[in-house]
């Protein structure tokens, strides 16, 4: 499988260390060797956010992704900062409800999902996130399609165990999207 380096990005509220820390599980359950670094403004909500996530058959050398692989861009102010950052032939994930922009490289490959208005559609507005997450384990054979379930586990909390089901939902919704 090799290395594959991730970069999730947007602002606070969009659950992005939320999805960072499912892949980095996800990686885990897999015997495989992760890093997982979060980073966010000061502010609460509405601040910026990103996550940085490595899943390797080697030892991770350092927990900083500075040539992502796979970017996440949940608002336009980081498919601004990051998208000329990730390696030609990489692979860019776009929530599309609030990003109108396309991709301006051609070197990489760009999914643009409407994950924020699905989200609403189907009665999980928190779980764009999630949305876009089902998106690129489909598009990422790399990341394995395996392990799903005992990932979502480990990172749904224990007092919100009811939200489980919803998460597999949005999982599956972002798997079936065609775009």
């Amino acid at each position: 499988m090799g290395t594959t380096n991730l970069l999730l990005a947007g602002f606070g509220g969009q659950g992005i260390l939320f999805a960072g820390k499912f892949l980095a599980y996800k990686g885990l359950i897999e015997d495989r060797q992760v890093s997982w670094l979060p980073s966010y403004g000061p502010e609460m909500r509405g601040g910026t956010a990103n996550c940085s996530v490595i899943l390797s058959d080697e030892p991770v050398g350092s927990p900083i992704v500075g040539a992502p692989d796979v970017l996440i861009a949940m608002n336009l102010p980081s498919l601004d900062k990051y998208e000329d950052a990730v390696v030609p032939g990489g692979k860019i994930f776009v929530d599309a409800t609030l990003i109108t922009r396309k991709v301006r490289r051609t070197d990489v490959t760009a999914y643009y999902i409407p994950a924020t208005q699905m989200a609403s559609d189907n009665g999980m507005p928190t779980l764009a996130n999630m949305i876009i997450m089902g998106k690129v384990l489909r598009e990422c054979p790399e990341l394995g399609a395996t392990h799903i379930d005992e990932a979502l586990h480990k990172v749904v909390s224990a007092r919100h165990q009811d939200l489980l089901a919803v998460n597999e939902k949005a999982l599956q919704l972002g798997r079936e999207f065609e775009g």
